[in-house]
């Protein structure tokens, strides 16, 4: 059956729901904000969307892991209307007609599901920058949100809306779905540089939140002027950032091309140090799901060259990341900030080997995703912090 890719007729529905997920975090906002301090309920939500926000990253890689990604064929809604409980008739033909393949009663119910929790999500940042611009006047301290970074965030999360409508019309196409991971990536990033500024990244080495860090050491071997952060030059964090966004694309272009088993051992692939591939071929971006631009089957060395050019690459990302762990760690001001980076370098390693060796489990699967979302968030928050120094 024939299905428009785009019906908007339960639009607003579905923002109606989106709205109302949103009002229960707000609420227990203010109930837990009672008599803060100026401005600590807008910290708080700011806080508590971030949250929200790896919630939805985490949900959506369960969307993908589950093949839910076209549980319901058409936008923003499924089958034209706002919940598969109403378009439980023709999910069930859909189903009934091809019981594996992507309409299912409950692969419709998880892929709405992700777009509630995106529509909460879009909510909660649009009152954050509305909030934002209303108490701009009366909140100019140092630890101002300011109105710009929130009015940015609103604009990336309306993009990462319209990729996630891109995701299911084109059929996961895989440049698509990899830009729409990557997207996560940025809004993540976003919400934490707006954390940090609003107070809420701030945590001194004893861990009491919202104090200010010491001030820069003396010693001649720390240097301080601009440009460096605790003794090691500000530039070296921004390239490890640069370095694991490229790693996270790699591993997207990975998983959109279900390219994971391509490699069944560690640290061998297929037997061999150098299997057969196709690099050429594997890394052409523009082209539809499982097919080369001329529309012949991707081949399997083609897959294995986009699994090994990933696994190089994780080995010198770890390496560096680790490395700047070690570093960092030495200075008691942001040991806080290390310790989570080494632990997640740690994390990444075991899930990336789970995935290799026991067939792509899903639940090491979700936190590989979890991992690399969460290593961007932590060097956005070390660099926005040094930043305030």
């Amino acid at each position: 059956m024939a299905v428009p890719l785009y019906n908007l007729s339960p639009v607003l529905s579905i923002l109606a729901f989106g709205l109302l997920l949103a009002i229960v975090p707000v609420l227990w906002v203010l109930q837990r904000q009672r008599t803060g301090v100026p401005g600590a309920r807008l910290r708080a939500l700011t806080v508590l969307t971030l949250f929200l926000t790896m919630d939805l990253v985490l949900f959506g890689a369960f969307t993908r892991l589950s093949d839910s990604g076209l549980g319901c064929p058409d936008w923003p809604g499924c089958y034209g209307e706002a919940s598969p409980l109403a378009a439980h008739a023709p999910i069930s033909a859909a189903q009934a007609a091809m019981p594996s393949g992507p309409v299912t009663v409950s692969k419709a119910w998880v892929e709405m599901g992700h777009r509630y929790l995106a529509t909460g999500v879009g909510a909660l940042i649009t009152l954050l920058m509305v909030a934002s611009w209303l108490g701009f006047k009366h909140d100019k301290g140092p630890r101002s949100l300011g109105r710009w970074l929130p009015t940015v965030t609103f604009v990336w999360v309306c993009v990462q809306g319209a990729f996630g409508a891109l995701t299911v019309t084109m059929k996961l196409f895989p440049a698509i779905v990899s830009l729409h991971l990557l997207g996560a990536y940025g809004l993540l990033a976003l919400l934490t540089l707006q954390a940090v500024r609003a107070g809420a990244g701030r945590l001194p080495a004893n861990g009491t939140s919202g104090s200010r860090l010491p001030p820069p050491s003396t010693d001649a071997r720390v240097p301080s002027p601009a440009g460096r952060a605790h003794g090691l030059p500000t530039v070296w964090i921004a390239a490890a950032l640069a370095l694991l966004v490229l790693q996270a694309a790699s591993g997207a272009w990975v998983s959109t091309n279900y390219a994971v088993l391509a490699c069944s051992e560690f640290p061998m692939c297929q037997g061999q140090w150098w299997p057969a591939m196709d690099f050429a071929r594997g890394f052409v971006l523009w082209r539809p799901l499982g097919e080369n631009a001329d529309g012949t089957v991707l081949s399997f060395q083609a897959m294995t060259a986009i699994h090994v050019a990933h696994r190089l690459l994780a080995m010198f990302t770890v390496c560096v990341l680790a490395a700047l762990a070690w570093r960092l760690h030495a200075h008691t001001s942001v040991q806080l900030q290390a310790r989570w980076l080494g632990g997640l370098v740690l994390l990444q390693l075991a899930t990336g080997l789970s995935n290799v060796v026991l067939g792509w489990p899903m639940f090491a699967a979700i936190l590989h995703t979890g991992g690399a979302a969460a290593l961007v968030a932590v060097l956005v928050w070390l660099l926005a912090a040094q930043q305030k120094e």
